[in-house]
């Protein structure tokens, strides 16, 4: 739509995960290699949380590369399953047979944990969206871990939101809370951060200048999204039609606080607009200003009363000094 406008050869802001649009801020790095220092060195759990749309996904896409040799990977995107479920899924993952029977699924998993001591080799398990597991299947995960014994090649990372501390909580979790050997909280991006993220995915996307957004307009963004890549996402793209829709070769402070106005909503915490709303006059909502009138109406009333007796009595006073020069 308006990629040719702005000599785009795609759009720079889609919110689908794009392994041709990987940014990694210097918090991604460091989160990547401490997930990866945490495989390498056998440290068993690894815990990554974060915010919605603050880029675990990123982060796993960026790691996984470096891992896939000799790595046997087993990656859980939707946690919501029973034991028997869980287990028959991490048996096709790992090239074994789940036939029902949790015991031959064991002796098959340790003869894996063996060949791959043996060939130098790691088993890596990744539960994304860990903090909608339940407390049984949390369980089931540890107890799954115990067969690694002192091999040292098997790694499980829980990857999910903040309320993942809340889930590992539970009192019957204790054992698996000691074993997390590493945690590492994803931010939000920096105001920096967030100005270089747009300017890599403009560039991209074949953007031939980098000032498509004025610096007013990326404070904007920055201070509505909190630094959150998605909501980032969300706010150009819009900006973006806005300004085509508008002509508007570059995108300043007015469009973008248009555009959050339009794509806000009442439930809506994560777009918000704190000093960005000196940029456009608020409009005034209707129930205030009804309410406004109402509280003002009696003043009026008696102002307009005041204003009638007064000019009753000047008719009068006219009137009878009228009538007392006229006739004496």
């Amino acid at each position: 739509m308006y990629e040719s406008f702005y000599g785009l050869k795609y759009k720079p802001f889609e919110l689908t995960p794009d392994g041709n649009n990987l940014y990694l801020s210097d918090t991604h790095k460091e989160a990547v290699a401490t997930l990866r220092y945490g495989v390498i060195a056998d440290k068993g759990f690894l815990m990554l949380t974060g915010g919605v749309g603050t880029g675990k996904t990123t982060v796993l896409n960026a790691l996984l590369p470096m891992l896939k040799k000799k790595v046997r990977l087993c990656v859980l995107n939707n946690p919501k399953l029973t034991a028997r479920e869980f287990l028959y899924y991490v048996a096709k993952k790992l090239d074994l047979v789940y036939r029902g029977n949790k015991s031959d699924f064991i002796l098959q998993f340790q003869r894996l944990l063996d060949d791959c001591a043996d060939n130098n080799e790691k088993v890596l398990i990744i539960i994304d969206e860990a903090q909608v597991f339940s407390v049984d299947l949390m369980e089931e995960v540890r107890l799954l871990s115990n067969h690694a014994e002192d091999r040292n090649v098997l790694s499980i990372f829980l990857i999910g939101q903040p309320e993942l501390q809340k889930t590992l909580a539970h009192p019957r979790l204790l054992p698996l809370r000691q074993r997390i050997g590493l945690r590492y909280h994803l931010p939000e991006l920096t105001r920096n951060d967030t100005t270089h993220y747009i300017a890599y995915r403009l560039n991209r996307a074949g953007a031939g200048r980098a000032s498509i957004f004025t610096p007013d307009a990326l404070d904007c963004i920055h201070q509505a999204s909190r630094g959150n890549p998605r909501l980032i996402n969300v706010v150009c793209d819009h900006a973006l039609i806005a300004g085509f829709v508008k002509e508007a070769r570059t995108i300043d402070a007015r469009i973008v606080v248009e555009c959050l106005r339009d794509i806000r909503l009442p439930s809506e915490k994560g777009l918000r607009l704190a000093k960005v709303d000196k940029v456009l006059p608020t409009p005034e909502k209707p129930r205030a200003a009804e309410k406004r009138r109402k509280k003002s109406e009696p003043l009026r009333n008696l102002l307009f009363a005041l204003f009638l007796v007064v000019l009753v009595c000047g008719v009068f006073y006219v009137a009878y000094v009228f009538n007392l020069v006229t006739f004496g």
